[in-house]
């Protein structure tokens, strides 16, 4: 923290994606002034603005558009400023804290009393710090004593997870620095579009390119990241699987298998190999599109490379089959001798903020803090003994995030929120707001008022990321510290005391601290040990040495950037091949929905869209949703710049202006997932699971295109992905905050039993 002529600077992170950007916020009294017009912020008499933080290594002073204005959230029309509840008439009403709270206590108990410990459920939230993260699965296990708890970084990166610890032994987003990317031979990146999703990222890859490496893009769009590529490899959606193995094929018949490698520190690859075999490349353009010399192309530049690199994101791993596909990228990365080296791997490229963190400590239905697994005895037995609880209390592994949200209203009777916005980002969406009004009782904590909250029966506000300290972990594995910046302002509280006030309320009155600090040192205890080891890590060393890498398993362990230099994290030291075989998406394209459908974001929006939404610069360069289609397409269906077109599934109907590309295959139509009301994508998304990850199929389903007015009506069932019927009105009454996406409107009409807009 520094201090100039009346402003303060503290050095902090961007709230939003997993790089963690560094940036700093610089705040003054008004009559110190500033540059330029400084949003208010929360707290009374003080102006704040970010600021570049160039020493920090990440993104060195860059910052995208949504980091840049960050600050924008923190505003008092913008931001809830007090509890509601829901009165007899459906409205939301403001509430004193403690009234809210009792509300809150009284609710969870009786339905816990009524139906069973797990009936109650917990939905967590990727962007909560890790702090938090622990204290929610800590509150769910010992308060609510409830196996029901997951988060919506299930839908994020939970099947590179699974396919990395089954293969590596642990699971870490990238097991080495974003600064090895600059120095590697070749990189494959599948399915990630880095330009728009984490732009201060771009530069490792074009400074990679400069310095002689190639970059081959996997993508059924030419997004901005594929056109810098050397070369674009553009299939069917849901056919990454497929591709990866007739590459494997290659590999091996073109005579590219580093033998030694492969059989000093791996195991399985026989079956891989046979597996591979049987993926021959004419095979794989039929099932691709892809063309075999294409392919052949990128064989040679990533095995020719002395070292390189496969990085996946969400394309390929938002499948029924994602665990499988990643398994297959991995699996190209050890035939060619091309993991456990330096400059070389495997790597995800995580989405939220502290996706990693927040499965590491707590949220995940199956995990314990440190990455333990919940149905391991010694692992129950470690973690019960820092909680201070018998380890036969700590329930077993619960429902995953869709499994838990889609039993709502019936195994699952009351539900507790906390920094999710699953009305908007769930698959399936209308059904999944359904079964949310469904249920007997519904709190959600969260900053604004989403979509989800307007459905709550108590809403809590929480503090924002530039009013409280915690640490998250980027996508390195790098854990890092945000620090406060302002005040908690009036009204409002930080989810830690939320959490004591009601462990205490619900019988339990110690083990739930409100200092970050004390937290996380709680924290580090648990983890000791586990594959996510934070017991060497400290508040003091990240702000010393710009965060610390786990596994740090002691204060004089120096952190580990880098990890399978020497043995991978299995129990003989050996990577294990994973050989799996193609099979077709969940649904595929047919006479009455005859093409793909494929989702992702866009630069100015992020995620749910619930904070950037509420942002005039965001909504400015992107004001809502769009459906992309090849204009070969367009012509077939009668369909112009601009016109409305719904895009049907067998889910539910979406409705939003064309805009035409010939960067997309003429197969696949695109919509980008942040905004609620008729434009939602994920109304018609499949909640199609994957097996071992329970990762939802968002990036492939079938639907029909129409253009409106040919077509039933837009408010007909389904086509909003609103919900009738559950607990009733949702109408809101006080200051509660606006959206910037008609959210008021549907709130009111929810309340006259109307259909209404969804989160």
């Amino acid at each position: 923290m520094t201090t100039h002529a009346g402003t303060t600077t503290t050095d902090t992170h961007c709230p939003y994606c997993s790089l963690q950007c560094g940036m700093g916020l610089r705040t003054a009294a008004p009559e110190s002034g500033g540059s330029g017009e400084w949003p208010a912020s929360a707290a009374p008499d003080v102006f704040v603005e970010v600021v570049e933080r160039p020493g920090f290594p990440v993104n060195r002073g860059a910052l995208c558009g949504k980091g840049q204005s960050a600050a924008e959230v923190l505003r008092r029309g913008v931001r809830l400023t007090a509890p509601l509840v829901r009165d007899g008439d459906g409205v939301l009403r403001e509430a004193e804290w403690d009234d809210a709270l009792d509300r809150v206590a009284a609710g969870l108990a009786a339905v816990g009393r009524a139906h069973g410990r797990d009936a109650v459920g917990v939905f967590g939230g990727g962007g909560l710090t890790n702090e938090k993260a622990y204290l929610l699965g800590k509150f769910a296990r010992v308060v609510l004593r409830t196996a029901n708890i997951d988060y919506n970084g299930r839908f994020c990166m939970s099947s590179a997870a699974a396919a990395g610890k089954a293969a590596f032994g642990i699971d870490r987003g990238l097991p080495f620095p974003l600064e090895d990317i600059t120095r590697t031979g070749c990189v494959i990146l599948v399915g990630a579009n880095p330009a728009d999703t984490m732009p201060p990222a771009l530069r490792y890859f074009t400074d990679m390119r400069a310095a002689g490496g190639r970059l081959v893009v996997v993508d059924p769009r030419r997004t901005r990241t594929a056109a810098e590529a050397d070369l674009h490899l553009q299939p069917v959606p849901g056919t990454d699987l497929a591709l990866a193995l007739g590459l494997l094929h290659l590999l091996i018949a073109e005579g590219h298998v580093d033998e030694e490698f492969v059989a000093a520190r791996t195991v399985g690859f026989d079956a891989a190999r046979a597996a591979a075999m049987a993926h021959w490349p004419e095979r794989v353009e039929r099932i691709t599109g892809v063309p075999v010399e294409a392919m052949r192309d990128a064989v040679a530049m990533f095995a020719s490379a002395p070292a390189a690199m496969v990085l996946t994101a969400r394309g390929p791993e938002q499948q029924s089959k994602g665990v499988d596909t990643v398994g297959a990228w991995i699996d190209l990365c050890l035939a060619a001798g091309k993991a456990g080296r330096p400059l070389s791997g495997y790597g995800c490229l995580t989405g939220q903020g502290n996706g990693q963190g927040g499965r590491e400590h707590g949220q995940k239905a199956d995990q314990l803090p440190g990455y333990r697994m919940i149905t391991d005895p010694a692992a129950r037995a470690h973690v019960a003994g820092v909680w201070g609880v018998d380890p036969d209390s700590l329930p077993g592994p619960g429902r995953s995030a869709y499994e838990l949200l889609d039993s709502c209203g019936e195994e699952i009777r009351a539900l507790f929120v906390m920094g999710s916005n699953p009305v908007v980002s769930a698959p399936n969406a209308a059904h999944v707001t359904a079964r949310l009004a469904a249920l007997d009782f519904l709190v959600v904590t969260d900053v604004v008022l989403s979509e989800t909250a307007a459905l709550a029966d108590v809403v809590l506000p929480g503090a924002q990321w530039a009013e409280e300290s915690g640490t998250t972990t980027n996508l390195e594995g790098r854990v890092i510290l945000r620090r406060a910046a302002l005040p908690v302002p009036d009204g409002v509280r930080t989810d830690l005391v939320t959490l004591n006030e009601l462990a205490r309320r619900l019988g339990v009155e110690r083990g739930f601290a409100t200092d970050a600090e004390e937290v996380f040192d709680e924290l580090r205890r648990a983890s000791a040990g586990g594959a996510a080891d934070y017991a060497g890590i400290t508040y003091d060393r990240i702000r010393a040495e710009d965060g610390v890498f786990w596994p740090c398993p002691e204060v004089g362990h120096p952190g580990t950037p880098r990890l399978f230099l020497d043995r991978f994290g299995t129990p003989d030291g050996r990577a294990r091949f994973a050989a799996p075989t193609h099979r077709a998406s969940a649904e595929e394209p047919d006479t009455e929905y005859p093409l793909y459908l494929t989702t992702g974001r866009v630069l100015s929006q992020y995620q749910s869209g619930a904070q950037t939404r509420r942002v005039p610069a965001l909504n400015r360069a992107a004001p809502g949703p769009f459906v992309e289609l090849h204009p070969d397409l367009a012509e077939r269906m009668g369909v112009g710049e601009g016109d409305p077109v719904s895009v049907t599934s067998r889910r539910g109907r979406a409705v939003a202006p064309a805009r035409l590309s010939r960067e997309i295959r003429p197969d696949t139509v695109f919509m980008p997932f942040h905004w609620a009301g008729e434009g939602r994508a994920n109304t018609v998304t499949n909640a199609a699971l994957d097996p071992v990850s329970g990762m939802p199929e968002f990036k492939v389903c079938a639907v029909r295109l129409d253009p409106v007015g040919k077509v039933g009506k837009v408010g007909e069932a389904g086509s909003t992905g609103s919900a009738a019927g559950g607990r009733g009105g949702a109408a809101l009454s006080g200051s509660a905050g606006a959206s910037s996406d008609g959210l008021g409107e549907a709130v009111l009409a929810r309340a006259s039993g109307a259909p209404g807009g969804g989160r």
